[in-house]
């Protein structure tokens, strides 16, 4: 790693934007981590919430129960009515599924891209979060090493120290 500073510039101006960010939260020695819902979720607009909600209540037990027993009773009520709405074949009910199963399915995709996107931004911060780590864990391992050369010199000195008095100890013998 080199230490001129024109050289570590340009090392710097050659990461990306995330990395330079990451290295500047490490530098500054604040935290990388946050919570990635709640920035995703603050950003969400009003249809976007109602298509979350329409796709998370479209695919649930509720809702398959719920709509079974409609789908019954229509049927039970037109089969057994001298003026039915909608006789045997029931058009109307295939019309109403249609139109149901029309608007239901963009609104769950919908929902299933902002649920990549969202987990495109987890990933994005699971990385930069391991990345600062991964800083750290290196800046701490130079720390070590520096210590303990500085300790290896203090050892040397001491040993040079002693070799030096014992020489002397032996000439006054």
């Amino acid at each position: 790693m080199s230490t001129d500073p024109h050289a570590l510039l340009e090392q710097v101006r050659g990461l990306d934007h995330t990395a330079r960010r990451v290295l500047g939260h490490l530098l500054q020695r604040r935290p990388v981590a946050r919570d990635p819902n709640a920035a995703f979720d603050e950003k969400l607009t009003l249809g976007q919430r109602a298509a979350d909600r329409m796709a998370a209540f479209g695919g649930s037990w509720t809702f398959v129960i719920l709509f079974l027993v409609l789908m019954a009773g229509w049927i039970a009520v037109n089969a057994a009515s001298r003026r039915p709405v909608d006789p045997f074949p029931f058009i109307l009910l295939n019309l109403a599924l249609s139109c149901l199963a029309a608007l239901q399915a963009p609104v769950i995709m919908m929902s299933q891209n902002r649920l990549s996107a969202k987990d495109r931004s987890d990933a994005q911060h699971d990385y930069e979060v391991n990345l600062k780590a991964e800083l750290e864990v290196a800046a701490l391992h130079l720390k070590l090493d520096e210590l303990r050369e500085r300790q290896w010199g203090e050892l040397l000195e001491l040993q040079r120290r002693q070799l030096q008095l014992l020489e002397e100890l032996a000439q006054r013998s």
